[in-house]
C-alpha cells in the first residue's frame, strides 16, 4: 500500500468517526457504515461471516 493509499484510507476512517459524532441515530449511522464497509470487503473477495465478533 502506498502512502497515499494509507492516508486515503486514514481519512476515510477520521471521516467516518466524524460522522458517527454528528449522527441523529448512531445505530442506523453504524449499520449505514458496515453495509459499505462489508459491500468493499465482498468485492476484494473477502467474506464478512468470518470476521463477526460474538
Amino acid at each position: 500500500m502506498t502512502e497515499r493509499e494509507q492516508a486515503t484510507m486514514l481519512i476515510d476512517a477520521y471521516l467516518n468517526l466524524l460522522r458517527l459524532e454528528k449522527a441523529p441515530d448512531r445505530d442506523i449511522e453504524i449499520a449505514n457504515q458496515k453495509c459499505g464497509v462489508r459491500a468493499k470487503l465482498e468485492a476484494l473477495g473477502i467474506t464478512v461471516e468470518t470476521l463477526e465478533i460474538k
